[in-house]
């Protein structure tokens, strides 16, 4: 039995290719080294994120199938034979494209925005432009103290 994210005949009804254990196995530890996650810590993970690494593993496992002398290309973006070149992005050699689609849907791997309040965001409960005279009635108003 392998410890990964996906079992054999998971890999078989979402793929509808048959692996061994050992393809499994290898497909598992890639998809560890791309998640950057590793497989005894899935009881910290969220549900919706284990459901992607499954089916990133079951990708990774039916196009290793496919693949020969995965572990030991050269890291290249761009191959040339008799005439013909092609031109592969970042991991293409190594990672499945539709592994690479379900690492994406991973909470950790999206793209987060962050967004900083303003000062005028941070002053209260404001609505509407600060500084448009109709929004004074708002604002909270105290005199001056001067230097003195």
């Amino acid at each position: 039995m392998v410890d990964a994210w996906a079992t054999l005949q998971q890999v078989t009804d979402i793929t509808g290719v048959s692996v061994t254990g050992q393809q499994l196995a290898q497909a598992q530890a890639a998809i560890e080294v791309f998640s950057n996650r590793i497989y005894p810590d899935q009881d910290r993970m969220r549900t919706r994120d284990l459901y992607w690494l499954g089916r990133a593993v079951a990708y990774q496992a039916a196009w290793l199938a496919g693949q020969f002398g995965l572990e030991t290309r050269l890291d290249a973006t761009q191959i040339q034979q008799d005439q013909v070149s092609t031109t592969l992005q970042g991991d293409g050699l190594v990672l499945a494209p539709m592994a690479a689609r379900a690492l994406k849907r991973v909470s950790w791997m999206r793209s987060r925005t962050v967004h900083i309040r303003s000062a005028v965001e941070g002053a209260g409960p404001m609505v509407g432009d600060a500084l448009s005279d109709g929004s004074d009635e708002r604002m909270v108003w105290t005199p001056y103290g001067g230097d003195a």
